[in-house]
């Protein structure tokens, strides 16, 4: 019998309920219990997949190819649980599937309203395709009060009725925020949050209160009081360190022990040592080293999220502080700017989408190569290495990509059709945008002999994709005469999944995106050999 957390928020956005849902879920697992995480986005599109970064963060995708919020990504860090497409739903996903199913005439000729359609679709998402899960956490995107999320507030206030508080319980997040001119903590903003959910049906059980400071225990002794809820369970949620610190945290406060005694279970203490080991790790490195990211989207660094935290997992392995330079590609056009490179440990190009910032990062490809730095290119990070290495090394003329339209040589171009297991998945050049990448999980079989073979020490691996180009297989011959090493294909062997450049310090391009499945008590093996750059490699090889 699964019980079920709800997790709101107020006052504004970006609280961090996706990290006290992925703590939280993380704390219930120290306490032996099973847990799933859920998120329910309130706005229209479909999936993030066609969202630019800057609206949106990154796009995370799931083993199963869904394109999802990147708070699924602080659920699998956490808990190590793989989301599943059931486990993310949009209005957008949901309106869908209602209008889709009133048109196949499934409701029999029903006036189609909100109430009962919409929420019922709703709640069947977050009761359905489940395990046996001790706990299910469903985090609702977006803000109380804002007029697209009151279909999943108000299906949430149904499933408290129907289920019964013996398997419901509702957390909501709020800000109290400190006036310097008063030099004194308000709580009024999180009053006016709980009356607004309290106008949607919904007594919150638990208050989360972020803080920037400690929240004296007359003001928690008030928000008690005048937000209907006993005074341990308003919960301070203090700025950390570390976002790791975030279980040990929510622990010391009591919210996993509130939770518990909500739902009648023991909740005596639990040691939390993976996440103190993790926190000494970050809070007393041994060393420390600087990378240069250079990207497209580094205006909003929530657009290489799940990057950004695999770098750490790299240095969590070697107990080393990675700092990160975000360079936008852009600024390499000019190439006086490349000594902006000449004293960082390593050099990453990541994934995007567009022919904005593409020189730059071609340069920054080349600059690593012929300075001998250590280079890791993910996605269109790969691709840019092998088209600089077609025009400089190999000499092919007019080398690009027919993502910019047409050109002479396409060393990258887009495939029509992939295999999947013993399908084939088929793709055009003008179809729709979103959903048609290859996305999700594929397998990829590494050269004996190859870095990458003596890093993963495996010879099949399998790792997430999202991307609609691929590196051309009638170039391949041409670019490994030139020093090229495709050292991990495709399993029928027609995709380049991996590029490598044997003695090179470090110079490694992957078609697929391991920052993925990177974990801080479980580091993806290439983030995890970053030695010295983490050396990227360099000294660990």
């Amino acid at each position: 019998m699964s019980r079920f957390i709800f997790i709101t928020g107020g006052v504004v956005s970006s609280l961090g309920k996706g990290l006290l849902a992925a703590a939280l879920g993380a704390l219930l697992q120290s306490r032996g219990y099973r847990v799933r995480l859920r998120k329910l986005d309130p706005y229209i599109n479909v999936d993030p997949g066609t969202m630019s970064p800057y609206q949106h963060g990154e796009v995370y995708v799931t083993e199963d190819g869904a394109e999802t919020d990147l708070d699924l990504g602080h659920y699998e860090r956490f808990t190590g649980v793989p989301a599943r497409r059931s486990d993310s739903v949009t209005t957008g996903r949901i309106y869908s599937d209602v209008i889709a199913r009133e048109r196949h005439g499934d409701y029999l000729g029903a006036t189609i309203q909100v109430i009962p359609h919409i929420t019922d679709a709703i709640k069947a998402f977050i009761t359905n395709d489940l395990d046996g899960e001790d706990f299910v956490l469903c985090e609702i995107g977006g803000t109380v009060g804002d007029i697209e999320s009151l279909p999943f507030l108000e299906a949430i206030r149904q499933l408290g009725n129907e289920l019964g508080r013996e398997r419901v319980i509702y957390v909501h997040v709020t800000l109290v925020p400190h006036l310097a001119a008063a030099q004194e903590l308000k709580t009024k903003p999180t009053q006016h949050s709980v009356k607004e959910l309290l106008s949607v049906g919904i007594q919150p059980d638990i208050l989360v209160c972020r803080v920037d400071r400690p929240l004296p225990e007359g003001a928690r002794r008030k928000i008690a009081l005048f937000c209907n809820v006993p005074e341990r369970a308003v919960i301070p949620a203090e700025d950390v360190a570390t976002i790791y610190a975030v279980p040990i945290s929510y622990h010391d406060q009591g919210l996993d022990t509130e939770v518990c005694r909500h739902f009648g279970l023991a909740a005596g203490p639990v040691a939390l040592p993976r996440w103190q080991d993790i926190v000494q790790r970050l809070t007393k490195p041994e060393g420390e080293v600087t990378i240069a990211v250079v990207g497209k989207y580094v205006g909003l660094l929530d657009a290489y999220k799940s990057l950004s935290e695999a770098l750490v997992h790299g240095g969590i392995a070697n107990t080393i502080r990675v700092n990160i330079e975000w360079i936008d590609s852009e600024v390499f056009a000019d190439p006086s700017m490349l000594h902006r490179l000449e004293n960082v440990s390593g050099i990453l190009v990541p994934g995007g989408f567009g022919e904005r910032g593409t020189e730059g990062k071609l340069a920054a490809a080349r600059f690593a190569r012929e300075r001998r730095i250590p280079y890791f290119g993910i996605c269109f990070g790969m691709q840019m290495a092998v088209v600089e290495a077609a025009r400089t090394l190999a000499n092919i003329p007019g080398a690009g990509s027919t993502e910019f339209g047409p050109c002479p040589a396409p060393v990258i171009g887009l495939m029509t059709e992939w295999m999947r297991g013993n399908t084939v998945e088929l793709r055009r050049a003008d179809g729709d945008l979103g959903g048609t990448m290859r996305l999700g999980a594929y397998e990829c079989i590494l050269k004996p002999g190859s870095r990458v073979r003596e890093i993963y020490g495996v010879e099949r691996i399998s790792e997430r994709h999202r991307h609609r180009f691929e590196v051309n297989p009638n170039y391949l011959g041409t670019l490994e005469r030139c020093g090229l090493l495709f050292s991990g294909m495709s399993v029928d062997g027609l995709l380049p999944e991996i590029v490598e450049m044997p003695g090179h310090p470090w110079f490694i391009g992957v078609q697929f995106h391991p920052e993925l499945k990177s974990r801080p008590f479980d580091p993806h093996h290439l983030f995890r050999r970053l030695r010295g750059l983490i050396c990227f490699g360099a000294c660990a090889a």
